[in-house]
């Protein structure tokens, strides 16, 4: 059992995201170990990226604010690999990046770094599912999830996608880019409706979920929840003293999920 099938066996599954760099990477390393100590069963870092096509605005500042500060992939490299040291953080760590991060890197060279750092899986969102066999087989090779993705868009592929994927699926929760929403309508729920008809892949929510309450009323029917926006938005508001701001937050959402 790898670490990402076993985030998914104890129970409803919490796992936030932040940006990484923001705003800086010594604070990203602090915010990483507070999230593991509030109870998130597995951690999405975002590569900070130019050109972040399915990020709102929240998210898309954030990355701004990385980048500005120096951030790297490379340095993202070795913080995964400072936090992994020692068994510090054991719980899932995965990436997520657009594709061009990636092939700019290398493609060989940037899947051996991840496995060498202690990540578990990436996270491609426009990478799509037809095209991902140059990414994949190296994946596969080292032990790496690539993370399938679908949305209410996704249609007659749901079946395909759930059938092809491995770790779990993200399922978007609504049309269009991240970002906190007020309120969330019933298409995860179809979708996953559709997904336990042909495969028994967990199922994390994500894009908007933005309060305990949400995170509750997801888990209901989903596997687990992926909180972003929310989170990311505290490291704006609080930069450097974010921290114990996102380890209350992200307690508050662990809680809200316990024993659904």
């Amino acid at each position: 059992m790898n670490r990402i099938h076993e985030a998914f066996s104890k129970g409803r599954a919490f796992i936030p995201f932040i940006t990484g760099g923001d705003p800086d990477i010594g604070t990203t390393e602090k915010l990483i170990l507070a999230l593991a100590e509030a109870g998130a069963d597995a951690i999405e870092i975002g590569i900070p990226f130019s050109d972040p096509i399915a990020e709102g605005p929240v998210i898309e500042a954030a990355a701004a604010r990385a980048l500005q500060a120096g951030c790297t992939v490379d340095r993202l490299f070795e913080l995964v690999a400072r936090v992994r040291a020692g068994g510090g953080v054991t719980i899932p760590i995965l990436f997520m990046t657009y594709y061009n991060p990636i092939f700019a890197y290398g493609i060989t060279k940037f899947t051996k770094r991840c496995a060498d750092s202690g990540l578990d899986g990436l996270i491609v969102p426009d990478l799509p599912f037809e095209e991902r066999g140059e990414l994949l087989q190296p994946c596969a090779a080292l032990g790496l999830e690539l993370i399938s993705l679908i949305a209410p868009t996704t249609g007659d592929r749901i079946e395909t996608i759930a059938k092809g994927s491995g770790g779990f699926l993200y399922c978007v929760s609504s049309l269009g880019v991240t970002g906190c929403r007020d309120a969330l309508d019933d298409s995860a729920r179809r979708m996953i409706a559709r997904v336990r008809k042909t495969s028994a892949i967990p199922c994390a929510v994500g894009f908007g979920i933005s309060t305990p309450e949400q995170a509750r009323r997801m888990v209901g029917f989903a596997d687990g929840v992926i909180v972003g926006s929310a989170l990311v938005r505290l490291v704006a508001e609080h930069g450097q003293d974010s921290v114990s701001s996102v380890y209350k937050f992200a307690k508050e959402i662990k809680e809200s999920i316990a024993g659904v």
